[in-house]
């Protein structure tokens, strides 16, 4: 990558222009990659206003694809990390936006389930802030947040497209029917706002599913890794059966009904409440609670 404030402009086509060359190179987009390309323009630059990106800034991109979004945050001025599976597409890409500030990871993003790649580990900054700004692949989004959510410097910010369901039930509040232990696990780290819907008609192909742009916030009091840590198997025993009450499903977290209702009581929780009608916040004070008992 070049020196912060050194750049071009990138090079800039029409979509036509891009399809034309993909189709002529005998590219057909990959269903089970998840291959759904935000292809218009306006909508392009109106995500990397929503995801406020800046010169200087450091933005992963997974799955750029033809590179058409990452043009446009190499011309809000920056520095983008871009991980692409599809050889295919990073070769175009590359060709496409010519020799810009982007540093190629060619190769899946995630290392297993649950696990980011190493080579994606290294490529990104120990201390300073960064930001995510993607079109995720629908079967992936989930696992690649929660990955990234767990880093030791996790992206200040996260402006990403997902299938739609994923989208609102990442930001759904306690009490509603699609609170669950997802919702939970990123909302003790960020702040999580359904910013607006995208039509098919934006995407080539056009998907079977609907898609939302989802803007995360890092919460500046975030859980440490320890509480996160901790946090997994709590949340993972309160939904395993959600519609079981809190006191239900704390006495198989502690396997004692007794210290199930005393820890509702010093959290001023009705027993009765099913694990949807709480947020995060009274499961990490339950933790901390429990590290500072003798």
């Amino acid at each position: 990558m070049s020196g912060e404030g050194e750049y071009e402009a990138p090079r800039r086509a029409r979509w036509s222009e891009i399809k034309a060359a993909l189709e002529s190179a005998g590219f057909e987009p990959s269903r089970a990659l998840g291959q759904n390309f935000l292809v218009d323009e306006n909508m392009l630059r109106a995500i990397v206003r929503e995801a406020r990106v800046e010169a200087g800034d450091f933005v992963l991109e997974i799955g750029p694809g033809a590179g058409v979004l990452t043009a446009q945050l190499l011309a809000a001025g920056a520095r983008v990390l871009a991980v692409e599976i599809d050889e295919r597409l990073a070769e175009f890409a590359r060709e496409f936006l010519g020799p810009e500030r982007v540093q190629w990871i060619v190769r899946d993003a995630l290392e297993g389930k649950h696990a980011l790649a190493p080579e994606l580990l290294s490529a990104l900054p120990a201390h300073r802030d960064w930001k995510l700004v993607s079109n995720l692949p629908y079967s992936a989004g989930t696992p690649i947040l929660a990955a990234l959510a767990r880093l030791p410097n996790p992206p200040r910010s996260a402006t990403v497209l997902l299938q739609k369901d994923l989208a609102l039930r990442l930001a759904a509040e306690p009490g509603s029917k699609t609170y669950g232990a997802i919702s939970a696990r990123l909302q003790a780290v960020y702040a999580i706002e359904h910013r607006r819907d995208l039509g098919p008609q934006l995407f080539w192909p056009r998907p079977q599913v609907d898609t939302s742009l989802l803007r995360l916030e890092l919460r500046p009091e975030r859980p440490g890794a320890g509480e996160l840590a901790a946090l997994d198997p709590l949340l993972d025993t309160l939904f395993s059966q959600r519609r079981k009450t809190i006191r239900n499903r704390l006495t198989e977290f502690f396997g004692d009904g007794a210290a199930a209702e005393a820890a509702c009581a010093r959290l001023g929780l009705d027993p009765l409440l099913r694990p949807e009608d709480v947020g995060h916040g009274p499961w990490l004070e339950l933790l901390r609670q429990r590290a500072e008992d003798p």
